[in-house]
């Protein structure tokens, strides 16, 4: 049988659409079905490597999580990660293609991809009984219309009902929809099924007539309204997250880390299992006036490392760092964050950047080289070595993933922090990641250190001791992994409560749950 479809498209981009597909992807699976998500074009920094080694959006993996289900390529098969203004570096099928410009990217390839984009789709169709398909920003782009593939065309070709989704917590959700909808082709109007609002907070009722309004103005059912949930997480993909929370800033919390909020980072999911931490207020800083005195400070992962350590000379951001790492703060960098701890970084190639060398912050003996062949595998790996963080870890296992171009070298004295032994489900044995000489400063090219529930609390137990405190022996709450399946249940509930999902299984032709 191939598989049906639904798609959830929004009036504009930040309404959603993400959170929504997760929660259909729970809701259709609890309901005893084979579901799957599909995105065929997501431009996103916060990325993941599946099993096989192939790169996708960080939202794609996600909603297979919430449908019970391993992440594929096949889900998000064109990745764009954003290098610039107006550049991304494309990703088709897992794999780096290379770095294109906008006007490159629509004018040349969009639609060349569709063959891709459909023979991604088809295999996904072939083993799944229903495919939820995510729009991007909102179809009534004009200027994109004749171009897009994530979108109308994509609906067309998967023959999928819409779900037009608005949010309402923005203002003008109302207008928004009406608008959307004339904007569109009348074909591509039939297409929409219904319409969702979401985010919604306060009293429903009095929103009823609204509705009303809305049902006989475009003589579309309105399936629902979704209320702004507060209570449980849902890992999204985009920075503005880290805008909305601001780590919880009026948290109590005996220990206070800062992630620096670089420009251009990635992978920020890292450090969600560190904001759950009941004595951890964890902040994302950018400006030197937010700073203050942290406990630990964190170097996150960048898609354009040589531009954003540039940031940071010229924000002041970089002597700050280096003052507290010299009073003895701990530093932990990630990825790009490892590489930016280091004495020199090098792009010969202009893989990254068009500056050719520049100097880190010299806060590691390490030397970096970017070049074009990119590493993406997951790993398992153990703790060689030693320092502030690792003291007492030794030969603690945990699993990750890679995600980097480029190599890095350490010079004398600067040992590794881990050893990986499987990667991409082969045994190897090679070391990863430096400590300094002191011990204060560690970089990882390890992704996702800080699901590994054990190492995490170790980790925060050790800057505890150093400001004189005990190990946590408070409540200890479910694994990273149970916590998230909690709370996808959680937003199925909330998601089948608010919206009509009998109609939804009408609009693609099913009579329900199995």
């Amino acid at each position: 049988m191939v598989a049906k479809t639904i798609m959830v498209q929004g009036t504009a981009s930040h309404v959603g659409k993400s959170v929504l597909v997760a929660a259909l992807c729970r809701i259709f699976y609890r309901d005893g079905y084979k579901v799957a998500p599909f995105k065929s074009q997501n431009m996103a920094l916060n990325s993941y490597v599946t099993s096989d080694g192939g790169e996708m959006g960080r939202a794609q993996v996600v909603q297979a999580e919430a449908a019970g289900i391993d992440p594929h390529v096949d889900m998000n098969p064109i990745l764009l990660k954003p290098t610039g203004q107006a550049s991304s570096q494309v990703i088709v099928l897992g794999k780096p293609l290379g770095n294109m410009s906008a006007a490159e990217y629509h004018a040349g390839y969009t639609l060349q991809a569709l063959g891709t984009i459909e023979g991604a789709l088809e295999r996904l169709r072939s083993k799944y009984d229903i495919i939820v398909i995510e729009g991007a920003g909102s179809p009534a782009e004009i200027n994109l219309q004749s171009t897009e593939i994530v979108n109308m065309r994509i609906a067309r070709m998967a023959q999928a009902p819409v779900l037009l989704t608005a949010d309402i917590d923005k203002g003008g959700a109302l207008a928004s929809i009406v608008g959307t909808l004339e904007l569109i082709s009348p074909e591509d109007r039939e297409r929409v099924a219904g319409v969702i609002i979401n985010k919604f907070r306060g009293d429903v009722s009095l929103f009823q007539p609204a509705i009303e309004f809305l049902e006989q103005k475009i003589n579309k059912p309105v399936l629902g309204v979704v209320p702004y949930f507060q209570g449980f997480r849902i890992q999204e993909e985009d920075s503005v997250a880290i805008e909305r929370s601001a780590g919880q800033p009026d948290k109590d919390a005996e220990i206070d880390i800062v992630v620096i909020h670089l420009p251009h980072i990635s992978n920020f999911t890292d450090f969600d299992p560190l904001e759950d931490e009941p004595d951890v207020k964890l902040r994302y800083v950018r400006r030197l006036e937010e700073f203050d005195n942290p406990d630990l400070i964190i170097i996150p992962g960048s898609k354009n490392t040589i531009e954003d350590l540039v940031f940071l000379k010229n924000s002041g951001l970089a002597d700050r760092i280096i003052r507290q790492a010299k009073a003895g703060i701990p530093v932990l960098g990630i990825c790009g964050g490892f590489q930016i701890l280091g004495r020199e970084l090098h792009d010969p190639l202009h893989t990254e950047s068009n500056i050719p060398t520049v100097f880190g912050l010299g806060l590691l003996d390490t030397v970096t080289t970017f070049a074009p062949e990119k590493t993406t595998s997951q790993v398992e790996a153990e703790v060689s070595g030693s320092g502030f963080l690792l003291h007492g870890a030794g030969g603690q296992r945990l699993t990750g993933y890679e995600i980097h171009m480029g190599r890095t070298e350490l010079t004398a004295g600067t040992r590794p922090a881990f050893n990986i032994l499987v990667r991409s489900g082969e045994k190897v044995f090679f070391s990863d990641g430096a400590v300094s000489k002191d011990g204060q400063i560690m970089g990882t090219y390890i992704h996702g250190i800080f699901d590994n529930d054990d190492f995490r609390r170790h980790c925060i137990d050790k800057v505890r001791l150093a400001k004189g405190l005990e190990p946590f022996t408070g409540y200890k709450g479910l694994s990273v992994w149970d916590q998230r399946q909690k709370d996808y249940d959680q937003l199925a509930q909330t998601v089948k409560s608010s919206l009509d999902i009998e109609k939804i299984y009408t609009f693609m032709g099913l009579k329900g749950p199995r």
